[in-house]
């Protein structure tokens, strides 16, 4: 039977490769990059499932050469015909997936779990496919795993706590840092709308063009790695979502 391991274990020979919107040939075993998130782990699923089949794309049935991956495909499959898990039980898992919903046009994002606190994932312009970056201090909505797959699971503890996350429709946001986000979008050339405080469509809208001016992963979400561009610091009171 395929497995978590064997997924990981492909992806790890991807890692360095270049990130970039494009439809991936799910059928091209040496396919070289460039990824983009979605595509990277329905290729995955693909080439490592023995009964060669498609997930995670909006025609499933579709040629697999043209098939396109997208996070909206993920999270629908991951209701009819795979196995959604709780957050930290996907990161003790290899090859578990962790998915963040995309939300109001935004992007989610999908990565793959070695079990031992790194995730595969292709991650942004900037970073490429990487192997090292951590699950903690970043939110998720749900774990899956892909029906057919033998999965082992580690002793790995996942923290579970994270810094405050700025996002269209949190809760908790301090104002006065909102507004130091949105001033600092501001001076960098991003129009987030009026200064007020409120994280609303247009701050999250601003700080998804930043993100993509910056070759950062595109979320319109503030979190550590986008808050330390901007120079801004998060409050530490927030928990990732484990459902």
């Amino acid at each position: 039977m395929p497995s978590g391991t064997e997924m990981v274990e492909l992806a790890k020979t991807r890692v360095g490769q270049r990130y970039d919107f494009v439809v991936v040939p799910k059928n091209n075993p040496k396919w070289p990059g460039p990824w983009d998130c979605a595509e990277f782990l329905s290729w995955l699923v693909y080439q490592v499932s023995g009964t060669k089949y498609l997930y995670g794309c909006i025609d499933n049935n579709s040629d697999p050469a043209l098939a396109d991956a997208f996070t909206g495909a993920w999270k629908t499959d991951s209701l009819v015909r795979g196995a959604r898990i709780p957050v930290p039980a996907a990161v003790r898992t290899i090859g578990g997936i962790l998915l963040r919903f995309p939300k109001s046009g935004r992007m989610g994002h999908v990565a793959l779990s070695d079990g031992y606190g790194s995730l595969l994932e292709a991650h942004s312009r900037k970073a490429g496919v990487t192997g090292d970056r951590s699950p903690e201090q970043r939110r998720w909505d749900i774990g899956i795993l892909i029906p057919g797959f033998t999965y082992t699971e580690t002793d790995y503890e996942f923290a579970g706590v994270s810094p405050q996350i700025y996002r269209l429709g949190a809760s908790a946001m301090g104002s006065e840092t909102v507004k130091a986000i949105q001033a600092a979008l501001q001076e960098a050339g991003v129009d987030p709308g009026p200064i007020d405080g409120i994280y609303g469509p247009n701050t999250a809208s601003a700080v998804g063009a930043f993100q993509a001016q910056k070759g950062l992963l595109v979320d319109g979400e503030v979190g550590p790695e986008t808050a330390a561009i901007l120079k801004i610091k998060l409050s530490t009171n927030q928990r990732p979502t484990d459902n």
